[in-house]
């Protein structure tokens, strides 16, 4: 559907609209920047609806990014809006009209006619940022770009991709999402508030990467649910880099507003399912990987916390249960015991006790929150 929507759009000339009469293009841009000025760079594009960080990427699109950074520079970004949106497809904006709220019959036509396309084999995958054109002219590209909050494989060899969203692609899904008419048109404002050229900056320590075995056995987990809380200790010298990314991705929000979408009374309750959940943050998303089994001598008796996983054994992600009956010898050696339960035990037994149709809970049960608890000092 997004993809019929999309063509339709581009058929009908909503991205990059055509004017009646067009004064005779000047040369083609030609960036005074060097090569060395555009490297490893990055665009933070502050919007009413929050922030997004797009990579550019000079070695596909030298021109484009340099007048892209050209605009930035001069300040012609603030206060243009995101005109046309499809829903989870595109946002496009930086049409320097769309300042105006009286010229919106005009909006889609501002800015054009500056750059000569730059076509190239990146894919036209989620998070592509690729230049606006007036319909069948390769050649017109300007101000004006569209961000692929999905993948549009159909795009491909037809516009220019001159950067890629890094951060913040949630929020570019949210500014799809902004309601729009029956063309695409966005019916709220949606502004840019400033865009602001930076060094891409060097990348964020791991977090729970340099902890000894012992320090992270110090540290605690409260799980935050709608039933009460549930405190956790783990076991690194069994478990380490499930411990780590247990960690890990608790303090970056991961479990936060799952369920416990699982329940067999007198065996295990089970939780952290992404499914469950709304969609994740790009920074979160690349916290999730699959996890090396780590199968240790510990049994799986009551309370013990273990990692989930499908038929395959490295295909462990954030899905974790704990057991609630006196043992459970059938998981012993076939999953990755990393922790167990210090207080709380009471909320098991009343997330064992509610109704169920089969294993799933009649009453949605939250993992509202998964706070993690350093050692004191």
């Amino acid at each position: 559907m997004i993809r019929t929507a999309l063509l339709a759009l581009l058929a009908t000339g909503l991205v990059g609209q055509a004017t009646a009469r067009r004064p005779a293009a000047p040369a083609p841009f030609k960036t005074t920047f060097t090569a060395a000025q555009m490297a490893n760079k990055q665009a933070v594009v502050e919007t009413s609806a929050g922030t997004f960080v797009i990579d550019l990427r000079p070695d596909l699109a030298p021109n484009h990014v340099g007048y892209f950074m050209k605009l930035a520079g001069e300040g012609a970004y603030p206060g243009t809006t995101f005109h046309r949106v499809i829903k989870n497809g595109i946002v496009q904006g930086g049409d320097p009209l769309s300042k105006d709220p009286a010229k919106k019959s005009q909006y889609g036509t501002g800015g054009l006619g500056v750059l000569k396309a730059e076509i190239s084999n990146e894919p036209f995958t989620a998070g592509a940022v690729a230049a606006v054109i007036r319909p069948k002219d390769p050649d017109s590209a300007g101000a004006q770009f569209f961000v692929c909050v999905t993948d549009q494989p159909s795009l491909a060899g037809q516009y220019t991709i001159f950067g890629r969203v890094s951060e913040g692609l949630e929020v570019v899904r949210k500014i799809s999402e902004t309601p729009a008419d029956d063309k695409g048109v966005a019916t709220d404002r949606i502004e840019i508030t400033s865009v602001t050229i930076r060094d891409v900056p060097p990348p964020e320590p791991l977090a729970f990467s340099t902890e000894t075995v012992e320090q992270l056995a110090q540290y605690r987990a409260v799980l935050e649910t709608s039933m009460g809380n549930i405190t956790v200790g783990f076991f690194p010298d069994q478990a380490p880099e499930h411990v780590r990314t247990f960690l890990r991705l608790a303090q970056a929000g991961v479990f936060d507003g799952t369920s416990f979408h699982r329940v067999v009374p007198g065996f295990v309750v089970q939780t952290g399912y992404l499914s469950t959940r709304g969609p994740l943050t790009q920074k979160q998303q690349a916290l999730v990987h699959n996890l090396q089994p780590e199968f240790n001598d510990t049994k799986h008796v009551k309370g013990i916390l273990s990692m989930a996983r499908g038929d395959d054994p490295a295909s462990a992600t954030t899905s974790f249960f704990i057991v609630i009956g006196d043992t459970a010898p059938s998981l012993d050696n076939k999953y990755t015991v990393f922790g167990h339960v210090l207080e709380g035990l009471d909320v098991l037994e009343r997330i064992a006790q509610a109704p169920l149709t089969g294993e799933a809970p009649v009453t949605r049960i939250d993992l509202a929150h998964v706070r993690t608890v350093a050692p004191s000092r």
